[in-house]
Order: structure tokens, then C-alpha cells, then sequence
């Protein structure tokens, strides 16, 4: 009796060895602090963060859509921009939201693994996306007379579908390869506040040169071989401004392209310093990951609002619209 009592006790322990050495169940994200006075500043700080990038970026899709002067390749690219810089914050904020009180409530795998999917599907579909717009001012500016021909409404779409298409493709394959590391543990903290590749890669048991590698491999397809084909864009761009001979049609031209290239080296220099320098630290990723979260979808709407006269006035037409058809 006493002999199988031991075996039981012994396979419960190998039992729970087992069980502790398999893969998490469930992921909760380290809190900012612990104060509950900051908690508080920080949630309504994040809150009208992004309260303000969902009606920056409406209101761009809503100008571009209701105005048919703005019915043109550039603002068709501008409102998908808009457009997935809304789900891109959104695949983060709400959770970021519900767990800045220090709940921290779980995350299961495949909710962990389905953000970190979305997250960096949406952002490599922006990178792409900026890329293409980048072709369409190439197109614009240094080949005028053929400009309608190239830039169809068909081909647009076609642009779009391939950014999304690509980013889509290359991030699940690189999402897929990462959860299938073992991982130590049952309940595991991540040091940030989505569940993105640098820090779900740290918590790995297994070896992670391989995934580290491929991480490399798609940085290099979505971000550098993008920005390369940006630089020469602009090259061109730049040799055909200056063969411009009025002051104002140089003024006109660059004032087109500036914003665009703003968000660029904006959006292209976070990102690189997360996902190819990965020597970088936690709490720099925590910090760097803040701006490409919140700082450039906000950023995007002022940027072209502000430096676009069309976009300004057709916002200004639709808010003396609305109010003439509100007063009685």
C-alpha cells in the first residue's frame, strides 16, 4: 500500500512537472504603475489620446469620401491610411486600457498570438502603404501627361489589396513560427503593453536564433526594402522640382510630398529602432512602441490636415455645412 502510494505521488509530481514545463495558457501584461492617482491621469490621458486619433482619422475618411474634389488616387491612398491607423489602435488600446489599473487581466495564447498578428500585419499594411504613396507622387510630379492613365481606380485598389495582402501573409507566417516555442510556465508577465515580437520572444524557454533571424528577414522586407524604394522615389521627386522654373509650382509641388514624408520618417525610424535592433531594451521598446502606437496615427491626420490645403478646406466646407443645415 505504502509502495503505491508512492508511485501515485511520484506520478503526480512528474505530472505536474510536465504541466509547468508545457506551453502558457495565458499571458498578463506588467502594469505602468502602481500609484492609483497615475493610473488614473494615464488612463484619461491614453483615453483622449485615442478619442483624438478616431476623430482625426474619421474625419479624413469622411472629407476624402463626401468631397469629389478629393476623389483622386493621393486621397484614396490617405483614406486607407487613415483607415488602418484606426484598427492598427485599436488592436491595442481597449486591452492597454482595461489592464492600466493594475487588474492585470489574463490574455490567453491565441488572443495573444491573434494581437500580435494584427498588430504587426496592420503596421507592415502601413509601411507598404506609405511606400505606394510614394509611387503615386513619383507618378504625379514626374510624369504628369501620363498620370491617369497609370494610376487607375482599378490599379489603386490593386495597391492597396497587395499591401494589405503581403504584410497579411509575411507577419503569419512569422506569428505562427513564434508560437510555436515552448514557453516556461502557466502565467507569464510580459514587460509591456501589447503582445508584440521583441517581448513575447524573451519569455521563450526554447531557442530563439532562428525566430530572431526570420524577425530580421521580414524587418528587411517590410521596412528597409520599403524606404530604399521611398529614397529613389524622392530622388526623382526632388531632380523634378528643381527643374521647376516658377518659385510657386517648386512651392506646390513640395508642399504635396512634405507631408508624406514627415509620416515616413517618423513612422520608419520607430519601427526599425524596435524590430531591427533587437539589442534595444524593454523599457525602450515600451517607450518607442508608445509613439508608433499613439504619436503617429495622431500625427497622421495634423500632419496632412495642416500642411494639405484641400483636405483643410473641405473640412471647413463640411463643418459650415453642417452648421447651416443645424441652424433654423
Amino acid at each position: 500500500m505504502e509502495s503505491d502510494a508512492l508511485e501515485d505521488d511520484e506520478m503526480s509530481s512528474l505530472i505536474a512537472f510536465h504541466l509547468n514545463q508545457s506551453g502558457p495558457t495565458e499571458f498578463v501584461f506588467r502594469v505602468l504603475t502602481t500609484s492609483p492617482k497615475i493610473q488614473a491621469l494615464l488612463f484619461c490621458f491614453f483615453l483622449f489620446l485615442y478619442i483624438l486619433i478616431l476623430c482625426g482619422n474619421t474625419a479624413i475618411i469622411w472629407a476624402v469620401y463626401t468631397h469629389t474634389s478629393l476623389h483622386t488616387p493621393m486621397y484614396f491612398f490617405l483614406s486607407n491610411l487613415s483607415f488602418l491607423e484606426i484598427c492598427y489602435t485599436t488592436t491595442v488600446v481597449p486591452l492597454m486600457l482595461s489592464n492600466i489599473f493594475g487588474a492585470q487581466r489574463p490574455i490567453p495564447l491565441a488572443g495573444c498570438a491573434a494581437q500580435m498578428f494584427l498588430f504587426c500585419a496592420l503596421g507592415g499594411t502601413d509601411c507598404f502603404l506609405l511606400a505606394v504613396m510614394a509611387y503615386d507622387r513619383y507618378v504625379a510630379i514626374c510624369h504628369p501627361l501620363h498620370y491617369t492613365l497609370i494610376m487607375t481606380r482599378k490599379r489603386c485598389i490593386q495597391l492597396v489589396g497587395a499591401s494589405l495582402g503581403l504584410a497579411s501573409c509575411l507577419n503569419l507566417q512569422l506569428t505562427a513560427l513564434i508560437f510555436t516555442l515552448p514557453f516556461c510556465g502557466h502565467r507569464l508577465e510580459i514587460n509591456h503593453f501589447l503582445c508584440d515580437v521583441p517581448p513575447v520572444l524573451r519569455l521563450a524557454c526554447g531557442d530563439t536564433r532562428l525566430h530572431q533571424a526570420v524577425l530580421f528577414v521580414v524587418g528587411i522586407l517590410v521596412l528597409t526594402i520599403p524606404f530604399v524604394l521611398i529614397s529613389i522615389s524622392y530622388i526623382f521627386i526632388a531632380n523634378s522640382i528643381l527643374r521647376i522654373r516658377s518659385a510657386e509650382g517648386r512651392r506646390r509641388a513640395f508642399s504635396t510630398c512634405s507631408s508624406h514624408l514627415s509620416v515616413v520618417l517618423l513612422q520608419y525610424g520607430c519601427c526599425t529602432l524596435v524590430y531591427m535592433c533587437p539589442r534595444s531594451s524593454e523599457d525602450e521598446d515600451r517607450q518607442l512602441a508608445l509613439i508608433y502606437t499613439f504619436v503617429t496615427p495622431l500625427l497622421n491626420p495634423l500632419i496632412y490636415t495642416l500642411r494639405n490645403k484641400d483636405v483643410k478646406e473641405a473640412l471647413k466646407k463640411s463643418m459650415t455645412c453642417k452648421i447651416a443645415c443645424e441652424t433654423p
